[in-house]
């Protein structure tokens, strides 16, 4: 049970990963009197490229936060279940609730990340990001 909670786990946050940094997100620009309007399409796949880069691999930190976060929901859930008469189904469901929890904020960090370097880039290029 507990091999198979901690390997659902992070599947689950590789999935939620993978999700977050695929959602096709893009900047809203204001191309009104852009002199560097002509370049838009090329800048915003330039960008696009290094915001993928810049945001770091979401699918390997995410799976590092769903094992640090089953760790510690892990032991959390072992002292809880011990106290209750059962630790390996504490731990168990810790790990599991800790994973999906880790593996998420990682995720969604990485998700943030992508969304400034690309706006970031943008600007940087002369446009007028608006979000």
């Amino acid at each position: 049970m507990k091999k198979l909670s901690l390997s659902s786990t992070a599947l689950a946050s590789l999935l939620l990963a993978s999700c977050a940094s695929q959602t096709g997100w893009t900047p809203t620009v204001d191309s009104y009197n852009d002199p560097n309007a002509a370049r838009l399409s090329q800048d915003m796949a330039e960008c696009q490229q290094l915001a993928s880069q810049a945001s770091g691999g979401s699918a390997k930190e995410t799976a590092i936060g769903a094992g640090v976060g089953g760790l510690i929901g892990a032991a959390g859930g072992a002292a809880l279940g011990a106290a209750l008469g059962n630790a390996g189904t504490g731990a168990a469901l810790g790990a599991a609730a800790g994973g999906i929890g880790g593996g998420a904020q990682q995720g969604l960090g990485s998700e943030a990340q992508y969304k400034h370097a690309y706006s970031s880039c943008l600007r940087q290029r002369g446009h007028r990001v608006l979000n």
